[in-house]
């Protein structure tokens, strides 16, 4: 969130993407920093998926997070 908030400040867009137990986390984290970011969030776990799967999830976001980038 901080590095969001520090490209978009530097005028590169950002956006993050996270598991979906962090929603409220990201929530909570962009109202301390006075910052609503553009964020994407993806199923969970991650940590014990194979390359081939992890490959599926970004697929599943990809389209949504270039418009992030976008908007």
């Amino acid at each position: 969130m901080h590095d969001i908030s520090d490209l978009e400040r530097r005028g590169t867009p950002g956006v993050f993407v996270a598991s979906a137990p962090f929603i409220s986390a990201a929530e909570t984290q962009s109202n301390a920093l006075g910052f609503p970011p553009a964020g994407l969030f993806t199923e969970h776990p991650i940590q014990d998926r194979t390359d081939e799967e992890m490959k599926v999830l970004a697929e599943k976001i990809f389209d949504d997070l270039v418009k992030a980038l976008l908007a």
